[in-house]
């Protein structure tokens, strides 16, 4: 029998952890993605509030994507399938 494991056998080996330094540098870029969070004064926001804020932000665009899913959706079916209208909306769907 083999001692070598096959590429495709998991590991039993924990991932790595993941390091206080690591952790600041994902909060500072959270603060710069999410806008209520980057239009701030102080850039000094708990961790937790940075998270909250991302959840918060990241439910408002899946808000806004289903509004817009939902638009598209209803004006696809109030135009005729072969006009130029109609295929500028599928090629912005797909």
């Amino acid at each position: 029998m083999s001692s070598t494991r096959s590429s495709g056998e998991s590991s039993t080996e924990p991932p790595p952890r993941i390091t206080d330094a690591q952790i600041l540098q994902l909060l500072a870029k959270l603060q710069q993605l999410v806008p209520e969070i980057r239009n701030r004064r102080s850039n000094k926001a708990p961790a937790s509030k940075v998270l909250q804020e991302t959840c918060n932000y990241v439910r408002s665009l899946h808000r806004e994507i289903d509004d817009l899913s939902e638009r598209l959706s209803q004006l696809l079916s109030t135009i005729d399938d072969d006009s130029p209208e109609a295929s500028i909306i599928r090629s912005l769907i797909m």
